[in-house]
């Protein structure tokens, strides 16, 4: 049986956490800044964790 390849694509998007979720980045955060208020911003920059609906689509992209 082959190894599972890693997708490159999610491994750039997302980081496992020390218990095991997954860590991703908000989006809305590359340009488009001035009529976002200084809250909506300030948000944006903490890091999220992925919805359960999502996590074993994602999970099975990334196998480490």
């Amino acid at each position: 049986m082959p190894k599972m390849k890693t997708h490159k694509g999610s491994a750039k998007r997302f980081r496992r956490t020390g218990t095991g979720k997954l860590k991703r980045a908000h989006a809305y955060t590359s340009h488009m800044f001035a009529h976002k208020s200084q809250k909506q911003k300030r948000k944006l920059r903490k890091g999220a964790l992925v919805s359960s609906g999502d996590f074993k689509r994602i999970k099975s992209m990334l196998p480490k």
